[in-house]
């Protein structure tokens, strides 16, 4: 590569080192390394989960400031500048690359894990909150985290036009010159270590679906894990081609995805014989929750009589941070010519609005066949415990069975292809010390980061990682990240009031 010298070889090289260190103790210690994992994850999400929750609901408070004050006039480019992407392609890439292809997998089967949590059973029925949990985990405070950073973002490339895109560069306004030192190397060091574990648990949780789905549409005799080794590979080959294809071909990508995925919705809430239910509970879901959002938010158990927010509310907030290090740098990139408040509040519209859909349609068709006695999908997963099964399970009943996996599936690995496409692209923009207004960085820096992020979602595939494994990878990475998003924010909000004052 002709700029080598450009390249930061410690950015690039030392989180190789750890994946490449991760994969072969996941592949030859497969039980240690688990059990491990469990117990740091005990202690981060157990002992200091509370730091989680309330890092999550300040920042989506802070987000309806931002949006509402004198910050959300702000253009995200020159004065006057007009949107480079319609609002419907911006609003695709957006939620494409925000959401993978786990929206679906979650869609379909989180109620399910819900209805059989003893803390739900103590609040109620099934009926009035296994649809309302879905919708808290996945709208607004997961939003929150990625438009909050997606303005800082924006507002660093296109309006103070700086050209380093790394975290450690959106901390500049307080780290001053510390962030060409070893503070702004260790919080990029973070930052490339979190999106390898966000990486690594979206793509374990849910390509097992599609190894699932390709059994039964083509009932292939290869094992699960197997074929999902298989999965990843094509998969990889699919975003890679894409990402090298730049922007034109993100947002090809985004926009057939998007396609597919209303598609589905459609189908389903039209021919599946359960559209007055579906409509029904949704709103109601959705209503609950916004009801009861501060309880849910603040929620801690103190006395671990069910452990549910260390299970589920703790572990979906490191979720969304550790996908903080690549989403909101790419919302950021394509929201220029918006305005901070166009942006806040568009990406609210566009992505929670797509996101509830999504949990309403899918997750309240299984819960209306579940209610009404025509299924009894509880009791098969409390007998197997295997919700990949589950969900195929409950793609058997709607009509035109087949033609649903199938498009599951091509809407996965688009989804898949979509996320990672921006995620590989921010994670070769960090083994640049600089990239000038407009520039790309080496398609050979991509393949590489293409290759890395695969790595460690094969390794704990192959060590067949529970679920509850998974999850401690997101809740380790987001302990320290947290407190850099925080910083972010906070170094966002004194450069835009001295921006203000500039004018």
């Amino acid at each position: 590569m002709k700029s080598d010298k450009r390249i930061d070889w410690m950015i690039t090289l030392v989180p190789l080192a750890l994946v490449v260190g991760l994969c072969v103790v996941f592949f030859f210690m497969p039980e240690q390394s688990n059990q491990i994992l469990s117990q740091i994850r005990f202690f981060f999400g157990d002992t200091f989960g509370t730091y989680y929750l309330l890092i999550g609901l300040g920042i989506f408070l802070l987000s309806l400031f931002i949006a509402g004050s004198k910050y959300g006039n702000i253009v995200l480019g020159e004065k006057g500048e007009k949107p480079k992407y319609s609002f419907f392609s911006w609003g695709s890439m957006m939620f494409t690359c925000g959401l993978a292809a786990d929206i679906l997998f979650y869609s379909f089967g989180e109620w399910i894990m819900y209805a059989t949590d003893p803390h739900v059973q103590e609040m109620g029925s099934m009926q009035e909150w296994a649809g309302v949990y879905p919708l808290f985990h996945w709208s607004f405070i997961p939003w929150g985290f990625y438009l909050v950073l997606a303005v800082a973002f924006g507002f660093m490339l296109h309006v103070r036009k700086r050209d380093r895109q790394k975290y450690s560069e959106a901390c500049r306004p307080i780290l001053g010159k510390h962030t060409d030192g070893w503070a702004g190397r260790v919080i990029d060091l973070l930052a490339v270590f979190a999106l390898l574990a966000g990486t690594a648990t979206t793509f374990s949780v849910a390509t097992p679906l599609m190894a699932s789905i390709i059994n039964e549409l083509f009932g292939i005799s290869v094992s699960r894990s197997v074929l999902t080794i298989i999965i990843l590979l094509v998969t990889c080959f699919v975003y890679t081609y894409s990402l090298l294809h730049g922007f034109k071909g993100i947002s090809f990508l985004a926009k057939a995805c998007i396609y597919m995925f209303f598609g589905l919705l459609l189908f389903v809430l039209f021919f599946s014989g359960e559209a007055r239910y579906i409509i029904d509970t949704g709103v109601d879901s959705f209503g609950r929750m916004i009801q009861n959002f501060i309880g849910l938010s603040t929620y801690t158990d103190p006395l671990r009589e069910n452990s549910f927010p260390q299970n589920w509310t703790i572990y979906y907030w490191a979720y969304w941070m550790v996908w903080c290090v690549a989403a909101p740098f790419f919302i950021g990139s394509i929201s220029r010519g918006r305005t901070v408040r166009q942006t806040i509040l568009g990406g609210y519209g566009f992505g929670v609005g797509s996101t509830i859909v999504s949990f309403i349609v899918l997750g309240n068709y299984s819960m209306g066949m579940q209610t009404s006695g025509k299924a009894d999908f509880i009791a098969r997963y409390l007998e197997t415990g295997d919700l990949y099964s589950m969900i195929i399970e409950m793609i058997r009943t709607m009509p035109c069975a087949p033609f649903v996996l199938l498009l599951v599936l091509v809407t996965m690995v688009a989804f898949y292809a979509t996320s990672f496409d921006s995620i590989a692209l921010t994670a070769s923009c960090y083994s640049y010390h600089r990239l000038g207004p407009g520039e790309q960085p080496h398609k050979g820096v991509q393949l590489l980061w293409c290759i890395l992020l695969i790595l460690l979602p094969i390794a704990l595939v192959f060590a067949e990682s529970s679920m509850s494994n998974l999850q401690s990878v997101s809740i380790v990475a987001a302990f320290p990240i947290a407190a850099v998003l925080v910083l972010i924010v906070i170094s966002f909000m004194k450069d835009a009031g001295k921006y203000m004052k500039e004018k």
